[in-house]
């Protein structure tokens, strides 16, 4: 994979953009348990291309998943972490390695029809209240660690499979954000081995991670009283269009 891609070319008003995307979609994250990683694409791609886009998005969520998991840390439900950790951590190995095979479209169609997915998926599930015991968790759990691996905007997937599983409220948020610290060390450590995480790569991560860390406190006052079908309806509109023109480019290169 070519991520030879000119940051130098960023001016302070995009990096000031890319700030204030990364602030806002960890409150969206903190409140809703997803977003952060559907909503941050929309403004990356533009500015650096699709290549380098998984790799910072797996960096900088270990800042805002790890003020997640402090946040709401008492809500965890580590049996149920276990279990899906246990499951899906083989199998993002095989999901990260496989994203760094991809070339420049085919990394846009990969993240575009996460995204364009992910609205009907979690409609469906929620619709039809699919219950999954620790075995069926376990099984999807591993189909779950192929997506995370390679794509961005998968957390949905995760969130759905937590509440199917009996997980409860702000125990889906703080269980998530455990699930997810450690996958994103997996993810980053693939990514490091296959050399696709340069000083650019990191250096971005790193302002996004550093500028969202408030985001989960913030989102923690806002869990009890602020409704969810609002921001939820407006998120699934821009994901669903983000996630459309991706593979638009993706099909036009």
């Amino acid at each position: 994979m070519n991520i030879l891609f000119g940051f130098a070319d960023i001016s302070l008003l995009q990096l000031g953009l890319v700030a204030f995307v990364a602030f806002v979609a960890s409150i969206v994250g903190g409140v809703a348990g997803y977003g952060t990683g559907a909503l941050m694409p929309l403004v990356l791609v533009p500015l650096i291309g699709a290549e380098p886009v998984v790799p910072i998005i797996a960096i900088s969520a270990l800042f805002t998943n790890s003020s997640r998991a402090v946040a709401f840390f008492r809500c965890i439900d580590w049996r149920r972490a276990l279990i899906v950790l246990g499951a899906s951590m083989p199998t993002c190995v095989l999901g990260a390695y496989g994203y760094t095979l991809l070339t420049s479209a085919g990394v846009l169609l990969v993240i575009g029809s996460m995204l364009c997915l992910s609205v009907p998926l979690r409609r469906v599930l929620k619709r039809r209240k699919v219950m999954l015991g620790d075995g069926a968790l376990a099984l999807s759990s591993a189909g779950y660690g192929v997506v995370v691996g390679g794509t961005t905007g998968s957390g949905v997937i995760l969130l759905s499979l937590l509440m199917a599983a009996g997980v409860e409220g702000a125990g889906v948020i703080a269980t998530d954000a455990v699930i997810s610290i450690v996958i994103g060390l997996i993810k980053t450590g693939v990514f490091g081995l296959a050399g696709v995480l340069t000083a650019q790569v990191v250096a971005f991560a790193l302002l996004i991670g550093l500028v969202a860390l408030p985001g989960a406190f913030l989102a923690k006052a806002f869990v009890a009283r602020m409704p969810l079908h609002v921001h939820t309806a407006i998120l699934d509109a821009v994901v669903l269009t983000g996630g459309a023109v991706m593979i638009f480019g993706a099909v036009m290169r």
